[in-house]
């Protein structure tokens, strides 16, 4: 009871001194905006049963499987598996429940098909890494059971589709054979696994379906060695590639020996030069060939011999094959032409000839098709009718059907990997006089209703009004600036090389481009998106000139591979301009100087240690060589253990570029190999702004944080406690914790939590930095706090010095001055896992800071940094109570209403992004993951302004009412003293 007394005693403690920034249910949507995405298709099977709703299952790159309404895309139900547990194939079985193979083979689950509850899961055994395989036969069933079969990690697994239950499993790993395919034959009770033991011998198993027991075990040594993998054509027919990629090997298998032939490509197509690679389809009895952007058409004959049948130009999609009635089979074509795309649906049994063709206009910004699936529908004229669902190039998604997009999703969205902002253009000058006197009978129309709400006479049309009309009146969707600075452009950055423009008031999107540099061409096969800078940001002086922002690229997966640059206008989408494959880029750094045009310089570093200055312009070059001995930057190499601080020399010239400058290595930190491993790395936003650097303490005591834009923090734990959580024991982890500064290499700061282990995330903001880890000694996560301070300044007090220049304030100050620091720490227990952190941010930097973390739970939680004060003690005293710090425990609080996602989840969250606007007390918020949502934060509450729904009309009429109360009174006060006279 004494327990419960105290909880209580310590939750009314916290609900005092934090505020807590809940709204109500209708508010919900005004500042804020939720979008759901699911990411880029991979699997797709169609379910359009006349009985249930029509829908499409799919899964994605971003390991979602989700079930899509074909009428409206409308999400029915989705689910995001982790970030390790990548999905393998997809199903349907017993016409009710979505089966789903994962994590290598390993885990396969059952969906409920109508609301996505799962059914059963199963952990399928096996330990060498492995090709996966799902398939269900639909015809072999045992007991009105399903089979489901399952190769991966070297075992075929035969699972029960009602509950989950292996029935048998089967280690062909033994035999050292890499099994690529599963094929029924149908009607029968027997299934093949094929595949090859060396890349010169290819085998095939033929087991019992029901039981498990291998039948037969047939092998072939082949005239050459395999490249790729192989292709069933058939159920007993598999079709591979030699090693030198002209000649075709057709494999037919079945009771019978194993026979191989041997067909040159030239023997099928013989005008083409280009090198071929079968396309990864299954079409019954026929197979493709790609050569560049041309698909041939090859059948195999009843002779068992291959013919070509048709060759297609542009093709850039091929679907699998779809069965009709009376067994006849369709499969689909995606043709390339200007900005149109030609979908053909060809009979398996009469491929020279259409059976459908239809074209379809689309936005050339998609890009190229990469990915069509089809399914077909009974018109009313008994005849076929096909949809094709379409994956493009940028990741969006669009169903066709009689020529028409019925509907497109833009689920590029689902994988941003960098944000930055963008102001919109200033309103004109000029309104119309009618336009001012319908706004202002709207304004007193809407504040009338807005007094009969609060007087509670409003009915409910009234509120839905009230509603509608604060939607309206806040503007929020406008295209122009407003004057909080609330109505940005958040531009974001996608993997599949595609930039949006989204309106911060509602999140639609305002533009987008598939960037030509980020495009796979020639001379950058494999592009892929790194960073986005603001490039342009026009003043007043020069808004004739839109904003612009740069992004960077990479063409590899290396960092030694070509780097491409993209220019593009942040109001209309357009790319101005972009450069490369060129040198390599493994970092950029934004300096602080524009040139007269107010395009910002970037130093770019490749991988031989150059840097490369841009815009490549006189007059930056002329900026840059006057400020280039103040630019320092630093280099983590985890790899090594090393941290490295650089600096700039003159410019490399026998390169014969002037833009192009050598580095040096100004210090370096070599972390011993054998007790530490570098695993995170955090320093300040170069945008903060500080307000003040001094703080006054209780004592009325003045501390100078030390404000230096150079520290680094940086954290290092025990070389066997890199792996997951609960690997090691506590003796033998050790977390330490550096904040070093990044010109002179010196170490500000070292401390070591013992018994502790990663992973860490941190964030740096003023002078403190808080960081989040797991203590294997509690068996709890812990986040630490440490502010640091400069005790150089604390005898600073005279006013005077101050007043005649004389106070050492006003001195510059350098990192090579060796600064005199204290520091001030705390840990404490914290009850979630997190993803990412952020910092809320302010114009400048009045307004008390706000930690936002990411949970575990894909929700994003404000904590007042109060919280997170190391000066917090068990019993405050009076001054300390005033200054409002709050007493000392032992963890920290989970306050429901602090979650600015409120009930929402942010799916596959994975950063945060804030932006200052330009009201002091309002921080925008921007969290980015498989889905989107936007808000508005007030850490202080909104001192500076009043709110949005604030009853003018209340006011006036208060103001009213005491005018004609001060005359009444007034009235009646002459008329009693004229009374009391004539007495």
């Amino acid at each position: 009871m004494m327990a419960i007394r105290v909880t209580i005693l310590l939750l009314f403690l916290f609900s005092s001194f934090c505020t807590i920034y809940s709204i109500y249910e209708d508010q919900v949507g005004l500042t804020d905006w939720h979008q759901e995405y699911i990411g880029k298709v991979k699997h797709a099977v169609f379910h359009t049963h006349k009985a249930a709703r029509k829908r499409v299952i799919v899964s994605t790159q971003q390991n979602v499987v989700a079930s899509l309404d074909l009428r409206h895309a409308q999400i029915f139900w989705r689910h995001v598996l982790a970030a390790n547990d990548t999905i393998d194939g997809i199903d349907i079985a017993l016409g009710k429940y979505v089966i789903t193979l994962s994590s290598g083979g390993s885990i396969l689950r059952a969906w409920n098909l109508p609301d996505g509850q799962m059914v059963w899961e199963s952990f399928l055994a096996g330990s060498v890494p492995s090709k996966s395989l799902l398939l269900i036969p639909m015809k072999l069933k045992m007991d009105k059971d399903n089979f489901i079969l399952v190769y991966g990690r070297g075992y075929i697994h035969a699972v029960s589709g009602i509950d989950g239950e292996v029935i048998w499993k089967k280690n062909l790993a033994l035999e050292g054979y890499d099994i690529q395919r599963l094929v029924n034959l149908q009607g029968s009770d027997t299934i093949y696994a094929v595949g090859s033991a060396t890349s010169s011998q290819f085998g095939a198993y033929k087991i019992d379906a029901k039981t498990g027991e291998v039948l037969k075990h047939q092998s072939v040594e082949l005239p050459g060695l395999l490249s790729g993998d192989i292709s069933m054509i058939s159920a007993d027919t598999a079709l591979a590639l030699d090693s030198s990629r002209s000649n075709l090997l057709l494999i037919c298998f079945g009771d019978g020996e194993i026979s191989v032939q041997k067909t040159p490509i030239t023997d099928l197509d013989p005008y083409s030069s280009l090198e071929a690679l079968i396309v990864p389809t299954e079409i019954t009895g026929v197979a493709a060939l790609s050569f560049g952007n041309s698909i041939a058409l090859i059948k195999v004959t009843d002779e068992g011999k291959l013919e070509p049948l048709n060759t297609i130009n542009d093709v850039a999609a091929i679907s699998d094959s779809l069965s009709l009635a009376e067994g006849q089979e369709a499969f689909a074509l995606a043709q390339h032409g200007h900005s149109v795309i030609k979908l053909t649906v060809n009979l398996v049994n009469d491929v020279p000839n259409s059976f459908l063709e239809e074209s379809v206009r689309l936005d050339h910004h998609r890009g190229d098709v990469q990915k069509i699936f089809i399914n077909h529908y009974i018109r009313t004229d008994r005849s076929y009718g096909f949809r094709a669902l379409i994956v493009m190039e940028d990741h969006s998604l669009l169903l066709v059907q009689q020529g028409e997009i019925v509907w497109s999703r833009e689920d590029a969205l689902a994988s941003v990997i960098d944000v930055t902002t963008s102001e919109l253009p200033l309103e004109k000058d000029g309104v119309s006089v009618a336009k001012v006197e319908h706004s202002l009978f709207e304004w007193l129309k809407g504040h009338l209703l807005k007094l009969k709400g609060t007087l509670m006479l409003a009915t409910p049309d009234d509120v839905a009004v009230i509603q509608r009309m604060r939607l309206q009146s806040s503007g929020k969707s406008k295209m122009t600036r407003d004057h909080n600075g609330f109505r940005k452009l958040i531009i974001v950055l996608t993997s599949g090389g595609k930039l949006f423009a989204l309106h911060s008031g509602d999140g639609r999107i305002v533009w987008s481009h598939l960037l030509n540099a980020l495009r796979k061409s020639e001379k950058c096969e494999t592009p892929s998106g790194l960073s986005l800078y603001q490039w342009q940001v026009p003043h007043h002086h020069a808004m004739d000139e839109n904003p612009s922002v740069v992004v960077i690229g990479r063409c590899g997966g290396s960092l030694d591979a070509p780097g491409v640059i993209s220019i593009v206008d942040t109001y209309t989408g357009t790319e101005l301009s972009h450069s490369g494959p060129s040198h390599s880029i493994v970092e950029v750094i934004p300096l602080p100087y524009t040139d007269s045009t107010e395009q910002r310089l970037h130093v770019l570093i490749d991988a031989e240690a150059r840097a490369f200055l841009y815009p490549r312009n006189p007059e930056a070059l002329g900026i840059f060589l006057q400020e280039m001995g103040n630019i320092y930057w630093y280099s983590v190499d985890a790899e090594d253990n090393i941290l490295r601080g650089h600096g700039l020399k003159n410019p490399v010239l026998e390169k014969s570029d002037e833009y192009c400058f050598d580095t040096r290595i100004l210090w370096s930190i070599v972390f011993p190999a054998e007790s530490e491993k570098i695993l995170a790395t955090s320093r300040r936003k170069l945008n903060e702004v500080v307000h003040t650097q001094a703080k006054v303490m209780t004592d009325q005591e003045v501390m100078y944080k030390y404000i230096s834009k150079n520290v680094l923090f940086v954290a290092t734990v025990a070389p066997h406690a890199v792996g997951d959580i609960g690997s090691v024991t506590p003796d033998e982890s050790w977390l330490v914790i550096y904040l070093i500064d990044t010109v002179t290499g010196r170490i500000l700061y070292r401390m070591t939590h013992h018994g502790s282990q990663g992973p860490v995330r941190a964030v740096f903001s003023e002078n403190w930095v808080v960081y989040h880890y797991f203590n294997l000694r509690a068996h709890r996560y812990e986040m630490s706090v440490i502010e640091i301070y400069d005790q150089s300044r604390a005898d600073n007090k005279d006013m005077l010095k101050l007043v005649f220049g004389k106070h050492n304030l006003t001195s510059p100050i350098s990192s090579y001055s060796r600064p005199e620091v204290i520091t001030k720490s705390q840990s404490y227990f914290f009850t979630h896992s997190v993803k990412t952190m952020a910092v809320t941010l302010t114009t400048k930097g009045v307004t008390s800071k706000q930690l936002l973390i990411g949970t575990i739970g894909d929700q994003v939680l404000a904590l007042d940094k109060r919280f997170l004060d190391p000066r917090r003690s068990l019993n405050p005293t009076q001054a300390e109570k005033e200054e409002g710090i709050i007493p000392l425990t032992d963890s920290l609080p989970i306050i429901p209403q602090s979650y600015v996602t409120h009930s929402l989840k942010v799916e596959g969250l994975r950063g945060i992004v804030t932006i200052p606007a330009k009201l002091e007390s309002t921080t925008l918020v921007f969290a980015y993951g498989v889905d989107l949502f936007y808000t508005r934060l007030a850490p202080s509450k909104t001192y500076d302004s009043l709110t949005e729904d604030f009853s003018y009309a209340l006011l006036l009429i208060t103001i009213v009412a005491l005018v004609i109360a001060i005359f009444v009174t007034w009235v009646l006060s002459e008329r009693k003293e004229l009374q009391e006279k004539w007495r």
